[in-house]
């Protein structure tokens, strides 16, 4: 139990008269809780450097008015028979007047704002869910690779202080994972591990941004992105979302930095096109200008080849590929990656090393033999024919029921699409009557939003809910 009180030692009230007053109150205004153990009058003497005799003066007169207990061979406890209306009579008020200064935020701090997400669910069935499925996670594997490496600690994995970039293993494994799945192109020394894709964009902003440089970010768009810059201090420029991605026609010689979502664009869900995805590499690479590639959920792509990477098309221009394992296995996961130009590979590890050491050691560690035993590859295989059940049961319903008067985009991949009704207010009455929560992508748009367009998620609910849920909104309950 801390105890942290404050002795003043030139005060003309005796030191055990203080230490009497400060459990005193302590007690009475509930920052001590009935029955709770106080700490040895040894124990406390040596840590406030006092003599024992001076702790035992002010517990004996603690125990002679009752607010201390002793119990034979246990200890002394705070007592466990003081009214509860001694507490709340007792306990100090706001002092009208007398409040403590506020505290001056930095330029940084004022800046940051209100974290803007999708409201919460309290309703039976959630179709704006876009999380991965837990049921279907091998966590019985993951707990095994886990224990492997519990049973047997090692400096390596418990104590490494000089790996900021990451577990090498696992570098080295997402460099050829990367390669064959996403062809991106790089050498496991470009792979920096980071606390989850947001802080990859965060080290981002923080090495290539000074407060007043313009940042190109998608109109929609993820909203914590566009947060994080604006914190920094950058000048946003809207880049609308067309049927081909995001427009590079409004791009300026002023545009520092590009975020991009090009394989599932968030939250449209539209995959940006190959002529689309080379005139930014061009702009970017005649302007010395630096695009940030957020491939969040490109694993799961149902029709058609697989997309490469926008990185692997980058011909010369400057390509930062972020990703993520929270989206492809579980979100509390918090490991993400970055892949960087070779001359940024020391920057990004000092800022990362700066900023929290190193990501944690033992997941890294299981991720590198999940990745190593191929677990990962057969954990997407089965993930990617789940999700596409459920997207292609998705479709089905919403054409079966709505017809003409529904239409879909964003389906080819990831986790959710994008719809729109014909007849939006009386789809969302039916929701709210029926227990159905509906999303609109509104937070995503930095001005004007498309009113009628909704984010549907299909990776975590089953095809029968699938049906109830599309079946309440185009009936109601």
């Amino acid at each position: 139990m801390s105890v942290p009180f404050v002795l003043d030692r030139r005060s003309s009230t005796p030191l055990h008269r203080q230490l009497y007053d400060a459990w005193r109150a302590g007690i009475l205004e509930g920052r001590f809780r009935a029955g709770e153990r106080v700490p040895s009058t040894r124990a406390l003497a040596a840590a406030y450097r006092l003599a024992r005799v001076t702790i035992s003066a002010a517990y004996d007169q603690l125990l002679a008015e009752g607010y201390f207990e002793a119990k034979r061979g246990s200890g002394t406890f705070v007592s466990s028979e003081l009214p509860d209306r001694m507490f709340n009579a007792v306990r100090p008020g706001p002092l009208a007047g007398n409040r403590p200064p506020m505290v001056v935020l930095s330029q940084y701090g004022s800046r940051l704002g209100q974290i803007q997400r999708l409201p919460p669910s309290t309703a039976s069935i959630n179709l704006s869910n876009a999380s991965p499925d837990l049921t279907h996670f091998p966590f019985p594997l993951w707990r095994r690779l886990v224990s492997r490496h519990l049973r047997k600690p090692s400096a390596a994995g418990f104590e490494r202080s000089g790996q900021p970039a990451g577990d090498p293993r696992l570098r080295e494994h997402l460099a050829a994972y990367l390669a064959r799945s996403r062809a991106v192109r790089c050498s496991p020394e470009q792979v920096i591990v980071v606390s989850g894709s947001q802080q990859a964009l965060d080290l981002c902003a923080r090495l290539l941004l000074d407060p007043g440089d313009e940042v190109a970010v998608e109109q929609p768009g993820y909203t914590a992105a566009r947060q994080l810059f604006l914190a920094q201090g950058a000048r946003l420029r809207a880049m609308p979302v067309t049927d081909d991605g995001p427009s590079v026609d409004d791009l300026t010689s002023r545009t520092r930095l590009v975020h991009v979502t090009p394989s599932h664009q968030f939250p449209t869900g539209i995959s940006m096109s190959l002529p689309r995805r080379l005139a930014l590499a061009e702009w970017a690479r005649t302007r010395s200008a630096v695009v940030l590639e957020d491939d969040y959920d490109s694993e799961y792509r149902y029709d058609g080849p697989p997309l490469p990477a926008m990185q692997s098309l980058a011909g010369g221009a400057r390509v930062i590929y972020i990703g993520t394992f929270s989206n492809v296995m579980f979100r509390g996961l918090r490991v993400g990656y970055v892949v960087v130009p070779k001359d940024l590979v020391q920057p990004f590890t000092t800022a990362k090393w700066i900023t929290d050491r190193h990501t944690t050691l033992l997941e890294q560690a299981a991720l590198a033999d999940f990745l190593e035993e191929g677990h990962l590859d057969r954990h997407i295989r089965r993930m990617r024919r789940l999700y596409k059940s459920r997207r292609d049961t998705m479709i089905h319903e919403l054409q079966r029921r709505f017809g003409s008067d529904v239409a879909i985009r964003g389906d080819a991949a990831g986790m959710h699409m994008t719809v729109t009704f014909r007849a939006p207010q009386l789809v969302r009455a039916r929701a709210q009557a029926s227990g159905v929560h509906l999303a609109t992508t509104d937070i995503y748009y930095e001005s004007t939003s498309v009113k009628n367009e909704f984010l549907i998620g299909f990776s975590a609910i089953g095809e029968r809910t699938i049906r109830e849920a599309i079946k309440r909104i185009s009936e109601g309950s």
